[in-house]
C-alpha cells in the first residue's frame, strides 16, 4: 500500500476536519434564564441530534481506521462508502429534526431555522456525492486507486472547510444557552470523537 499511504493520511486529516461541523450542534456554555417554549425546542433538537453526532463520529473513526491501517484498496473503498453514506444520512436526519422542531422562539428564528436546514441538507448531498465517487474508484489498479482516493480526499478537505455558518447563526444567544442546558447536548459534547485535532487545518 506504499503508493496510497500519503493519500490515506490526507484523507484521515480531511475527515478529522469535517468533524468540526458537528461541533456547532453540541451546545455551548451559558446559564441565563430562557423561556419554556425555547427550552422545549432545544430539548427536542438536542435529543434528535445527539445520536446523529455519534453516528458521524463513528463513521469518521471507521474511515480513519481503514485509511491508516494500510488496508487493501477494496477494504478502504468499502469503509469509505459506508462511512460517507452514514454521514450523509446523519446530516439528513439532523435537517429533518430541526425542520420538525419548527422555528425557535427568538428573533429571526424562522429565517435561521430555514438556513440551518438548508445547510444540513447540502452537507447530506455532498457526502452522498463523495460516496458515489468512492464507489467508482478502481480498486484493481493500485495507482489509479491512489489517484482516485486523492480526488476524494481533496473534495473532503474542501467540504471540511465549508464551515457551518447557518448552524452557528441558529445557535447564537438564547438558543445556544437553551441547548447548553439540555443533557443530550451536554453528553454530545463530552462523548468524545467529535472534536477535531488541530492537524486537520
Amino acid at each position: 500500500m506504499e503508493g496510497t499511504d500519503p493519500v490515506n493520511k490526507k484523507l484521515a486529516a480531511a475527515l478529522s476536519g469535517g468533524a468540526v461541523l458537528v461541533l456547532a450542534l453540541s451546545g455551548c456554555g451559558g446559564d441565563d434564564e430562557t423561556n419554556d417554549k425555547l427550552n422545549s425546542w432545544a430539548k427536542e433538537v438536542c435529543d434528535s441530534v445527539q445520536p446523529q453526532i455519534k453516528k458521524i463520529a463513528a463513521a469518521n473513526a471507521s474511515i480513519q481506521k481503514e485509511t491508516s491501517d494500510d488496508s487493501a484498496p477494496a477494504d478502504v473503498q468499502k469503509a469509505d462508502s459506508q462511512g460517507f453514506q452514514d454521514i450523509s444520512d446523519a446530516y439528513k436526519a439532523m435537517a429533518t429534526a430541526i425542520q420538525r422542531a419548527g422555528a425557535p422562539d427568538v428573533e429571526d428564528g424562522a429565517k435561521k431555522q430555514k438556513a440551518a436546514v438548508a445547510e444540513l441538507n447540502q452537507l447530506s448531498t455532498a457526502y452522498g456525492e463523495l460516496k458515489k465517487k468512492s464507489d467508482a474508484l478502481n480498486t484493481k489498479d493500485q495507482a489509479k486507486f491512489a489517484d482516485g482516493l486523492e480526488g476524494v480526499a481533496t473534495e473532503l478537505e474542501k467540504l471540511s472547510k465549508t464551515g457551518s455558518d447557518a448552524l452557528k447563526e441558529l445557535e447564537k444567544g438564547e438558543v445556544g444557552q437553551a441547548m447548553a442546558e439540555q443533557e443530550s447536548c451536554k453528553s454530545a459534547t463530552s462523548s468524545g470523537g467529535v472534536s477535531a485535532p488541530a492537524s486537520a487545518s
